[in-house]
Parts: C-alpha cells; structure tokens; sequence
C-alpha cells in the first residue's frame, strides 16, 4: 500500500485502511479523519481514478472535509469516506458491493457509510443486507441528493442577501455545472425560486432531464460556464474545479455549489476574495446530505422535520461566518476551517 502519511492530503488521519480483493474486483480505501466528535460518517464513492494514488489523494481530502463538514453542521460525529476504483457502468456487482460491505462491517461501527458519486440508493439497499453501518435506509432517510442540493440553495439564499441585501432569488442568474441528481434538484429551486438557469453537463442525458424540469434553463458548454458573467456559479460536478489559473477568470458575484472540494488548495479563496467574489466553502453549502443521513443514528430515530430545520440553519452558520469574515478581513474558507477545527479539535459538535 502506498504510505498515506507521505502525501500532503494526509492530515493526521486516525485511519487508512487498504482493500483489495482481486477474486471480487474490489480495490479501494477507507479513510477516517477524526472521531473526536463521535463515530465516523460519510459516503462511498465508486470512480474510475487513473491510479491508485489519485483514489488514496481523494479519499484522504473526503474524510477530511467530512470531520469539517460535521462540526459546523452541528452533528455528533467524526469525518470518514471510502472510494471504490472502477467504473460504475461496467464494474460495479452485488458481489463487489457485498464485498466491500464486509469491509465496512469490520470496522464493527466505527465508521457509517452510504451514497456517494458511483452508488445509489438501490446499492446501498444491497450492503445493508451484508452489514448494519450503512445510512440512508429506503423509507427512511433515503436517496440524501435532494438534501444536499437543499442546503446549497439556502446557502445560495444566504449569499444574495449578503450582495444584494435580500435573499430573494427571483431575477438572479444561475450557472449550475454538473445536473445529475444534486444539481438537477437544485436547478429546479433555484428555477422555481424565479432565478434564470444556466446548465452545463457533459452527459447530454442529464442536461435532456434537467430541461424537462426546468423548461427555460439555457444549456451552454462546460468548458464555458464557469466563465460566464453570472450573480451566482453553481459547481455540482467533481472537485478540483478552481486553480490559481482559472480562478481569475471567473465573473460571477458568488460561488456556490455542491461539489466537494471546489479548491485545489485555501489559499484560491484569497484569490476569490480579492477579486470580490464571495466563495461558500462547499463542505458548509452541501451539507444537507450528510445532514439527512446522519440523523438515522439519533438516538430518537429518524425525523424529517428535525433534518430540514437542521438544513435551514446552514443559512444562519454562512451569516455567522459572514461576521467571522469581515471582522478578522479574511476569505470564508478561512474563516470556516478555523472554526470547525476549534470545534473539532475541542470536542465541541455545534457552532
């Protein structure tokens, strides 16, 4: 196994495990970052990585943005992740899902998975039947995409009235990259909410759904759109998306959306705050997902009305961390990753 501790992701992880079952067709890893808030949470994701380092690299950053995640979610747990190397379309079996479930089911708990990129709901349904510690059981916390694309909307909600001094979506343009299952639902918010949508994916399916739900949306090319003069740019695709190169070509007043992972390193976000744009850190605006999930392991059970006032609240956290912004002059990212690692750090599961 290639050493974790080497990589410049590795953030003191409090663990890295390996898992390669060749008879399956199973290879990937499991990451926890940091337990000190409770048991670890977070999705499996299932990706055609070019090498084994670039998964390793993934799942170190994920579990890592999940512990900071937790803590200004307010939600009692650590941060974890796990990435499957192959292609879903082609690779993906009950034997491999059911294999990697024996591997979760070691770990007797410590860490809870579910949905990422790659696995659905009907996967996860698969799992359950080899292992307990899988979240977002069908009929009760479910398919966590429409949650997340909730909260990046109340995000969104959050950052028009820091720049227009209303949260008042209606005539705001909207650039959304990436309209799978997240961004889709959140185009359609953001549409119903009197916003003008522009979409971009490079599944011409996807865009094909999103247009059905969202009639008017403009389709334009993704190699486009984070260039376009928008009020806000939505990246709801992969991560990595902004570069000390590029991140000086971007026109919109706000950036927020759901991938994970949006800067290649913090210090992009000075970038973005010297040229007056507000960046939302995505682990804050994406949360509601994990927000969803998660509430399967309170000790009172699931409760859909407890899960969309905890999402409403992240538009409360982004004023916070507003404050926290202005006061010490300081971009959001900063700011964020400082309070959640106090928080962490100490224990604390709320800001």
């Amino acid at each position: 196994m290639l050493n974790p501790s080497k990589l410049k992701a590795f953030d003191n992880h409090k663990l890295v495990i390996e898992i390669n079952e060749p008879d399956t067709g199973l290879y990937g890893y499991i990451a926890i970052h940091n337990n000190n808030l409770g048991e670890a949470v977070g999705g499996t994701r299932m990706y055609p990585y070019a090498t084994k380092r670039d998964a390793l690299v993934d799942v170190l950053r994920l579990s890592k943005a999940m512990t900071y995640k937790c803590a200004l979610a307010g939600m009692p747990h650590g941060g974890g992740k796990g990435v499957i190397i192959g292609d879903p379309k082609k690779d993906k079996s009950k034997v491999l899902l059911r294999a990697y479930a024996k591997k979760v089911d070691e770990l007797k708990g410590a860490f809870h998975t579910g949905e990422d990129v790659g696995i659905s709901e009907e996967d996860v349904q698969c799992m359950l039947t080899m292992c307990p510690y899988f979240i977002g059981k069908r009929g009760l916390a479910g398919d966590p995409s429409p949650y997340a694309s909730l909260s990046t909307f109340y995000a969104m909600k959050a950052a028009i009235k820091r720049v227009f001094g209303e949260s008042n979506m209606r005539g705001k343009s909207v650039a959304i990259k990436g309209v799978g299952k997240v961004g889709s639902e959140l185009a359609r918010l953001v549409y119903k909410s009197g916003a003008k949508v522009y979409i971009s994916d490079i599944d011409p399916q996807a865009t094909a759904f999103t247009k059905r739900m969202v009639p008017d949306a403009q389709v334009v090319e993704v190699e486009d759109i984070n260039n376009f003069k928008v009020d806000i740019y939505s990246p709801c695709a992969l991560g990595s998306e902004f570069t000390s190169k590029n991140c000086k070509r971007v026109k919109a007043k706000v950036i927020c959306g759901a991938a994970n992972n949006q800067l290649t390193k913090p210090s992009i976000g000075n970038c973005l705050y010297e040229k007056g744009i507000i960046y939302i850190p995505d682990y804050v605006a994406n949360s509601g997902g994990l927000i969803n999930v998660a509430d399967e392991l309170d000790a009172g059970g699931y409760n859909r009305k407890r899960v969309v006032e905890r999402i409403k609240a992240v538009e409360k956290t982004i004023e916070h961390l507003f404050e926290m912004s202005e006061e010490v002059k300081e971009p959001l990212n900063i700011v964020a990753d400082e309070l959640a690692r106090e928080l962490f750090e100490h224990g604390h599961n709320h800001v």
